[in-house]
């Protein structure tokens, strides 16, 4: 028993040192390569305009929001001081654009649809006209006009697409939408905010010819186009179509679009008449739409981008909320995140830290704060009627359609006044321009009527 328990532990000792021979013959082998590091999450952000001061619709990103700081905390009784009013502006909701030292908006004057160009103290410094008034129903200038490079671009109720000097408002060019894209204008007339991209215009237009158009901003000529958005189902699952009635295309709505960068490529997110939609901004393809049918066909509301989403929203659907954006490869894709309740329709919203803010269209009416990563309402102010909101220096500046001017601030307690003051002493329904802040100047206008109020702290 011995000899033989002897003679295996030798075998097995011989067995071992020709083991380690042999794999000490082998080449050696590299460690296993580490696994891969989580890559973050692509992250979109807002393009906002080379010009300085507010030079577009909703300021500098289009996203409602002024860079400005050292503004008054709060207000005192009576509302914060005037410095000047202009009267004789014409009839209109188009908000003022500021930049290049002067103010630009717009307003109606009997037959026709005028610019006006003021000094910052308010007086006025030159007058053109861009085709037809608008006048039923609620008659009066829509869209903002947008400055670049010493030139306005502005698209009038009728679908004319016109560019001046904005020194002198010399017309430079112009083109009617409508018979160059077959288009046909919508039930409370066109009211986009021309979105000038570089050496480009893009316009809405919402024909047989085209969905979204890039127009030569020296020259008005059609630089790309998207084909045109015929309603009926989609075979692409990126495409999610309105199905009814099938055959037609549709038409461009009242909302104007957003620039923002994503996975390396420029996007323009925008609306049509029932869809949400996203084109690439160099070579206008059509990346993606989205279904957002309303009872009356009215999405109004400028796109709001999320770190990695849009939101949109409208009255009478239950379509809007978040849609997240993602990257397959090098494609654009987009789902559905979470859906809203909120309905706003045309005074905008704003993002601003785990927030996004507006105010309810239908009743009840109020104010909400909803959650940015969920759209669960976290504060609601239920007393305020429903108006349009930018945001500066950590506060809401809300002008109600029934003519209250009102400063929140939003906490974790919920909202707070600030201050309020009457804007407009008789009480009215349409008190409809976007405010607009610049330089410790806040700009509201109603009508015919340009206020300019000192906001900045003392």
């Amino acid at each position: 028993m011995k000899i033989e328990s002897a003679r295996r532990t030798a075998a097995g000792i011989h067995l071992s040192i020709a083991l380690a021979a042999l794999l000490s013959s082998l080449p050696l082998l590299a460690d296993p390569a580490p696994a891969p590091a989580p890559t973050s999450p692509v992250t979109a952000r807002l393009i906002a305009s080379s010009e300085a001061g507010w030079p577009q619709w909703r300021g500098p990103r289009r996203d409602g929001i002024s860079d400005e700081t050292g503004l008054l905390a709060a207000w005192p009784r009576e509302g914060p001081m005037r410095l000047w009013q202009t009267s004789g502006l014409g009839r209109g909701y188009s908000a003022p654009v500021i930049a290049g030292g002067r103010i630009f908006l717009t307003g109606d004057i009997g037959d026709d649809l005028v610019l006006f160009a003021l000094s910052l103290d308010g007086n006025k410094l030159w007058t053109a006209k861009n085709g037809r008034a608008w006048k039923t129903p609620y008659p009066g200038a829509r869209a903002a006009v947008t400055f670049s490079e010493g030139h306005l671009y502005h698209l009038n109720a009728h679908g004319r697409v016109a560019c001046f000097e904005a020194d002198t408002g010399r017309e430079v060019w112009a083109v009617e939408i409508f018979e160059t894209f077959g288009g046909r204008n919508i039930t409370w007339a066109l009211s986009e905010g021309l979105l000038v991209d570089g050496p480009r215009v893009i316009v809405t237009v919402g024909g047989s010819e085209a969905l979204v158009a890039a127009l030569d901003k020296r020259t008005g000529r059609v630089v790309w186009r998207t084909p045109p958005l015929k309603l009926g189902p989609a075979n692409d699952p990126n495409h999610e179509r309105v199905t009814e009635p099938p055959g037609e295309f549709d038409n461009a709505s009242y909302a104007a679009p957003i620039l923002f960068e994503f996975g390396g490529r420029r996007l323009i997110a925008g609306c049509s008449t029932r869809h949400l939609f996203g084109v690439d901004a160099e070579s206008g393809e059509l990346l993606w739409t989205r279904a957002l049918p309303t009872r009356y066909s009215v999405i109004a509301a400028t796109p709001v981008l999320t770190d990695n989403g849009i939101f949109i929203t409208a009255p009478d659907t239950d379509a809007g909320g978040l849609f997240r954006l993602g990257l397959d490869g090098n494609r654009v894709t987009i789902e559905r995140a979470w859906s809203t309740k909120l309905d706003t329709c045309h005074g905008g919203l704003v993002r601003t830290g785990d927030y996004l803010v507006g105010s309810r269209y239908r009743p009840p009416k109020g104010w909400l704060a909803l959650d940015v990563r969920s759209g669960e309402v976290r504060h609601e102010l239920p007393d305020l009627t429903m108006g349009s909101v930018i945001y500066a220096d950590g506060r809401f500046y809300c002008l109600t359609q029934d003519g209250e001017m009102v400063l929140l601030k939003l906490s974790a307690a919920g909202f707070e006044y600030a201050g309020r003051f009457p804007f407009i002493a008789e009480r009215k329904n349409d008190v409809w321009t976007h405010p607009v802040i610049l330089d410790g100047r806040l700009y509201l206008r109603y009508h015919e009527n340009l206020s300019c109020y000192d906001i900045r702290a003392k």
